[in-house]
């Protein structure tokens, strides 16, 4: 049985009390490695070594930053296999989404943002002959980096690559539910030679690391993904505390199908976007709306190809929806599932745990859940299930369709299926989301901001607006006369 440590000043450490925490293999329902059960003086020791590893590492040029970067990536290629075996263990997701997704996007994420900051410009400006300004971007300090379960590496990788280009120190933990990738990175990191105290990994729960790091008083800015609750009470610590927030919190998303929409890609995308990662990925569009002229068609045939979806063990090359996450997860999914059936909507497939055979007869499976027949102000089609849970809705105007879209408090992601190009323009415009998407879906260009409205964060990260997050501007006036 393994035991996951704390990487902190360069060094795999154990928890200063020496608990651990059962971290649980989701696709078998059972113990198979052990997490530290860090607190306060763990986050302490670790702030420590960033702090004192600030100045160099700021003050490092660019291009020896980049470097450490782009090695960091080399080796996370390079261990492709082995990270994204452990991604679906740890997480239950099917292997093969691990090495096409999850894994190539966290080494993309070292690589973009380490030939990326090479790239990052400051402004100057003149005031004619009288005066020269100037704006220097520098490093804010130590960075809070808090992570997501659904896309373990990714995600924490997201946060972390940008900080580090940008000359900032990191104190960052990942889900206490998904830590396997974090502490396997801790090892490439050693590998790679990052300098000590640049990067520290503390491993731990929300209540305890979390709270530590949103709370430490010389923490200057706290970058979060997660659940909106749990980022309303980190605004709650952070804002007193005048920190910089990035928040990127839960969705609710929409997808907007008309009538015109080239049918076959549209289906099969669908598809995708519904139960991809088992429903567990901040953007899946877990409301449909489909015109009324095409709805009869579309639940017919989206009935037909959800069925045919595989559920089984993540490592099975056949398996197209695994394990969610956690066996509470999973009672949360099914309780939305029992919900929605109170609040009068029809079952049209799954709508159960899925059972599998043997040494999986524990794991965490759910059936992709296709709902119909309610309304759109109900609680299953205003709460995020953050699971292989969908609803259907026909709708017959534009106008009617994007009251219904934006009714939710959230606005992370939308998207929209119309070869209608004024009409594309005119919903693009209209739906209450930070990412809009016309006739495609999680297409990201790095270079973009990424974030939401609404309950659906405060922020944006991506491109040079992750750049501009972790620095401050100051603005140098010299007098020329």
């Amino acid at each position: 049985m393994q035991y996951i440590k704390n990487y902190i000043n360069g060094e795999l450490v154990e928890p200063i009390s020496k608990n651990y925490i059962d971290n649980y293999d989701p696709s078998r329902g059972n113990v198979y490695s052990y997490i530290p059960d860090s607190d306060e003086q763990d986050v302490e020791l670790a702030y420590s070594a960033a702090n004192a590893a600030f100045h160099e590492w700021s003050n490092t040029p660019k291009d020896v930053r980049s470097k450490y970067l782009l090695k960091i990536a080399e080796l996370i290629e390079k261990n492709l296999d082995k990270l994204a075996l452990a991604e679906s263990l740890d997480n239950g997701k099917p292997l093969k989404l691990a090495k096409l997704v999850d894994i190539p996007r966290a080494a993309h994420n070292f690589n973009f943002y380490g030939t990326g900051i090479l790239h990052y410009a400051a402004h100057a400006h003149s005031m004619e002959d009288s005066a020269i300004n100037y704006t220097l971007r520098q490093a804010v300090g130590v960075a809070g980096c808090i992570s997501p379960w659904n896309l373990p590496l990714y995600l924490f990788t997201w946060k972390i690559a940008p900080a580090l280009a940008a000359g900032c120190t990191v104190v960052a933990k990942p889900s206490e539910i998904t830590p396997m990738t974090a502490y396997l990175l801790s090892e490439i990191c050693m590998e790679a030679g990052l300098p000590k105290g640049v990067l520290n990994i503390v491993h731990g729960l929300g209540g305890k690391v979390g709270n530590a790091i949103v709370s430490h008083k010389n923490i200057p800015l706290i970058s979060f993904t997660g659940g909106t609750v749990t980022g309303k009470q980190i605004a709650s610590i952070a804002a007193p505390m005048f920190k910089k927030l990035s928040l990127e919190l839960g969705g609710k998303n929409p997808n907007i199908i008309f009538a015109d929409c080239d049918y076959e890609k549209m289906l099969h995308t669908t598809i995708n976007s519904s139960f991809q990662n088992q429903g567990q990925i901040c953007l899946c569009g877990s409301r449909i709306f489909v015109e009324r002229g095409l709805y009869e068609k579309f639940k017919n045939d989206f009935v037909a190809l959800t069925k045919k979806l595989v559920v089984g063990a993540p490592l099975d090359d056949k398996t197209r929806v695994g394990a969610v996450v956690s066996k509470p997860h999973m009672e949360k999914v099914l309780s939305y599932i029992e919900l929605a059936q109170k609040e009068g909507g029809k079952i049209l497939c799954g709508g159960k745990r899925k059972i599998l055979e043997g040494e999986f007869a524990e794991g965490y499976y759910i059936e992709p859940t296709v709902i119909e027949g309610l309304p759109y102000n109900c609680r299953t089609n205003q709460e995020e299930i953050f699971g292989p849970v969908v609803t259907i809705m026909p709708f017959d105007t534009e106008e009617e369709v994007l009251s219904m879209a934006n009714s939710v408090v959230y606005g992370l992601a939308s998207t929209v299926w119309t070869e209608h190009l004024t009409r594309a323009h005119r919903m693009a415009a209209n739906i209450h989301a930070g990412i809009v998407w016309i006739n495609c879906w999680l297409m990201r260009d790095l270079r973009t901001p990424f974030g939401g409205v609404k309950a659906s964060g405060v922020g944006r990260e991506g491109g040079f607006e992750a750049f501009d997050f972790f620095t401050e501007p100051k603005n140098v006036c010299i007098k020329l006369k």
